[in-house]
């Protein structure tokens, strides 16, 4: 009988992965020589850090980072989702609770309400909330005093940010994606937090169908893992990889059956493209964030889509990939 692995659990796996500090942060090395200058520059002058915003791709490790910064500073780290900013009391509360010197980490801080971005400009600027008490002729205002902190954003869809928000960070920073190289060296590190045992093979499979991305490395090797368990010795092999990646509907270029039905859909319904984000998340039936922070990134880093003015285009090297030929819409 198939038990479910409670959630806590996983998050626990989850946490016990996360990398701590520098030495354990693989990848990502132009951003860390970056990060090591401004912490160290903050420390000498024994000042709190700077206001910082990550974007990129999901899974990167932008939370992570934020972490790992936390521990180079020596401070405390307060994390919240976006989406759960809806008043002002909810940020009032957070931060006014937070302690000298302290990183207020933000996820996903595109999705945070309007009214509460507003109210993040004097926070971040002069570390001072302006609140509004009451309404009508008996509103008035009260400056509530913040301890010096710094706020840590990290965002997928960076071009929703408002500009003033976005202005106030002291340095923005891209996570790019991994290449393999930096890919295996992460699987051979949470297989050794997990106790398991894998040949060189197979953590190179599992390398090269991680989409570039270290959450899906890691949600994968649990993945093979459990294979490994029940179909085999308990040892990753590469035919336990392979049985896994085929039951799991992966190529050996990472797609799953989404991206092979986004790819098959712009080709077999609209030609090859071009196609606007709209019609193609209605043909498909994916919702229209899904498709600009899951699916399509990858698919673009890939050389698999190319965005046009007109919209997405199928390109010559993804219709190899599907083994499709003899039609006229594919482009260099």
């Amino acid at each position: 009988m198939f038990v479910k692995t409670p959630p806590t659990e996983d998050r626990e796996i989850d946490n016990t992965l996360r990398p701590r500090n520098w030495e354990e942060y693989v990848g990502q090395q132009k951003l860390k020589n970056n990060l090591r200058v401004i912490i160290d520059a903050a420390k000498q002058r024994n000042e709190s850090l700077e206001h910082l915003l990550f974007y990129g791709g999901s899974g990167l490790g932008k939370t992570t980072i934020a972490h790992v910064i936390a521990h180079e500073m020596g401070v405390g780290i307060r994390t919240c989702a976006g989406p759960a900013l809806e008043k002002a009391g909810d940020i009032a509360s957070i931060l006014s609770n937070l302690e000298e010197g302290s990183i207020l980490f933000i996820d996903e801080c595109h999705r945070v309400n309007k009214s509460v971005v507003e109210l993040l400009y004097s926070a971040m600027e002069d570390y001072t909330l302006h609140l509004v008490m009451g309404k009508g002729p008996m509103a008035r205002t009260m400056e509530l005093a913040l301890p010096r902190f710094s706020l840590m954003g990290a965002t997928t869809r960076p071009s929703l940010l408002p500009a003033p928000f976005r202005n106030r960070f002291g340095a923005v920073f891209q996570l790019e994606f991994y290449n393999t190289k930096d890919m295996e060296q992460i699987i051979r590190r949470s297989s050794s937090l997990l106790n398991i045992e894998m040949l060189k093979e197979a953590e190179t499979a599992i390398a090269e169908r991680s989409r570039q991305t270290p959450r899906i490395a890691n949600r994968l090797l649990k993945r093979v893992r459990d294979f490994a368990t029940t179909k085999g010795s308990g040892t990753i092999t590469p035919d336990i990889a392979s049985l896994a990646f085929s039951s799991l509907g992966i190529d050996e270029m990472g797609l799953e059956q989404s991206d092979r039905n986004m790819l098959l859909t712009i080709i077999t319904r609209f030609k090859g493209g071009p196609v606007g984000i709209q019609a193609l998340a209605s043909s498909t039936g994916e919702d229209v964030e899904t498709i600009l922070d899951v699916t399509e990134p990858y698919l673009l880093q890939i050389g698999f889509l190319e965005r046009t003015p007109r919209g997405r285009v199928v390109t010559r090297k993804a219709y190899e990939h599907l083994k499709i030929s003899g039609t006229q819409q594919m482009i260099a």
